[in-house]
Parts: C-alpha cells; structure tokens; sequence
C-alpha cells in the first residue's frame, strides 16, 4: 500500500469556496485502483459550513449539531461527548484547529460529496476503478490519540466479509468483517497529520484488499454499515447507561 500526503495552499474559511478547483490544481494524476481522502475541513469551508469564534455558543452549535449529546459536566475535561452520524465523538466534530478563528462543523451531507467527488475525477481522468472518502479524526476510548475516520466513502464496498470462511486451522469464521472504509481513514489521516502539515489529501494506491464497484453505495448498505446502540452494538450496555439528551441533528 502506497499512501501519497497531497499538499495544498491554506484553505481558509471565506476565501476558498470551491472544492473541485483545490482537486484539479493539486491531483494531477490518479491511476486505477485508487482512494482519494479528502478531510472533512476544507469540504466544509467550501461548503460554508464554518461560524466565526465570537458570534455564536459553542454548546448551542454543538446540541444543534449533533444527534445526542452528554452535558460537559458530566466529562472530566469539559468536553460535550457526542453521537453524530452514528459516530461517537467529541463536540459533534466542530473544531477549531487550523481554521483561522472559526468553528469548522462536518459537511452537511458528505455521502453526497463523495460520491459526486468520484464522479467528478472519475470523468476528468478517465479511469473506471477509484474510491473516495472523507475524513475527519476522533478519539478512541481506553485511548490517547486520535485516528482517523471516514465520515462517507464511495467507489468500493465498506466492508470485507469473512463469515463462514475458514482460519488457518479451519475454524468457520461467525462474526469477522474486515471495516475498508475506515481502516482507509485512518491510514489516510495519520499520513495528511493534524497539525501544520497543510496536506489536506491523500492518494492511496497498490491496495488489493479493497473491493472496487462502479456504483455509489446503495442505501441498503450504508444504512447496515452502521450499528442501532440500542439494538445491535456489544458496546450497548456501556452506550445505554448514561442518559444521553437528543440534539437537533437528524440522520
């Protein structure tokens, strides 16, 4: 697996405002069997998805935002724990770094980004096989640090599934899926950075566990990629025992 940090110019909220002028003056070549990784931030500044530090509550942008949320009192550090997206992370991912005195929130509908995002390199570069995601960084529990993870994806298939095959000592699989999608972000994330480095994008490339497809992903498959808390998840009795108060996000 190839992974290439692609660096930009400072995208900067009320400046830049056109996502596909940053792919064309930075990607100038794709190959087959790509991924792209673009971060959530610059597709949210050209979306105009940002609000000036000063003008608005950062807990009234964060209930707003997010699907649930827990009351920064109830955290040792002051931080608003969230679900969004079915993602649980802090403040509903609006962030502050590297956006020039603005709170960055996610992109409005990035499913949709990424799939025209795909469509787009797709055609200009004339190839059949390319992923797209986009990405942001979280936080893990029981962990410092933060990795990456897609908040949409395009172009192949989100899992690779291992139930009913056999280990190497013939024990029949039951459970395993291999998560591509985010295994992708994290990979993409940790080569872009978090600080300074002002590489917005990733290419990633030489990559034969990943399933390409020509279609966008079917609402069938984006809806099971993600797990009900209050039915399916093995985490459930630790999601449930806290009383999560419902933002005014919706899925």
């Amino acid at each position: 697996m190839i992974v290439s940090p692609v660096k930009t110019h400072k995208v900067i909220p009320g400046e830049d405002s056109d996502l596909y002028a940053i792919l064309d003056r930075y990607l100038s070549r794709l190959k087959e069997k790509s991924v792209v990784a673009i971060t959530s931030k610059i597709v949210a500044i050209c979306e105009g998805r940002f609000v000036k530090i000063g003008t608005a509550n950062k807990d009234d942008l964060i209930a707003k935002e997010a699907e649930y949320y827990l009351p920064r009192k109830l955290n040792k550090y002051g931080v608003m724990l969230t679900i969004k997206q079915n993602i649980l992370a802090p403040s509903a991912g609006i962030d502050e770094s590297n956006a020039d005195g603005h709170y960055i929130l996610w992109p409005k509908n990035p499913q949709k980004t990424a799939n025209q995002a795909r469509a787009y390199l797709r055609k200009k570069y004339t190839i059949k096989n390319l992923g797209v995601i986009i990405t942001d960084s979280r936080t893990l529990p029981l962990r410092w640090g933060t990795i990456g993870v897609s908040l949409a994806y395009s172009g192949f298939k989100p899992l690779n599934n291992y139930i009913g095959k056999k280990d190497l000592f013939g024990r029949k699989l039951e459970v395993t899926q291999s998560n591509v999608a985010d295994a992708l972000a994290v990979t993409s994330v940790l080569s872009i950075g978090e600080g300074a480095e002002q590489t917005p994008i990733a290419i990633m490339e030489d990559m034969p566990f990943v399933q390409f497809r020509d279609a966008n992903p079917p609402k069938k498959e984006l809806e099971m990629f993600n797990v009900d808390m209050r039915k399916d998840d093995m985490y459930a009795p630790v999601l449930q025992a806290v009383k999560w108060v419902k933002g005014n996000g919706k899925r």
